[in-house]
């Protein structure tokens, strides 16, 4: 199932996911520190969503009370609410 999502308080500025039977098949972030973000893209591609959330959860960035992966997690809690 393809999911969207538009974080805020962060640099990215949009995430695709595609989700099938709570793991991620891929994770596409448009925008943000690119490098960074490829690497977490990769790195949670075939992870369990609540694995993912556990650990993004509650990341801080430079004092922002958020990051990306943080907002990766509350993503990922939308997620689970819509369906």
């Amino acid at each position: 199932m393809k999911f969207e999502y538009v974080p805020k308080g962060v640099c990215s500025r949009h995430y695709e996911f595609d989700i099938e039977d709570d793991t991620i098949r891929s994770l596409k972030v448009i925008g943000g520190c690119q490098g960074n973000l490829s690497g977490i893209s990769r790195i949670v591609v075939g992870m369990k969503i609540d694995d993912v959330i556990k650990a993004f959860e509650g990341v801080d960035c430079g004092g922002r009370g958020t990051s990306c992966p943080d907002q990766i997690s509350r993503a990922l809690k939308a997620y689970k609410l819509s369906v």
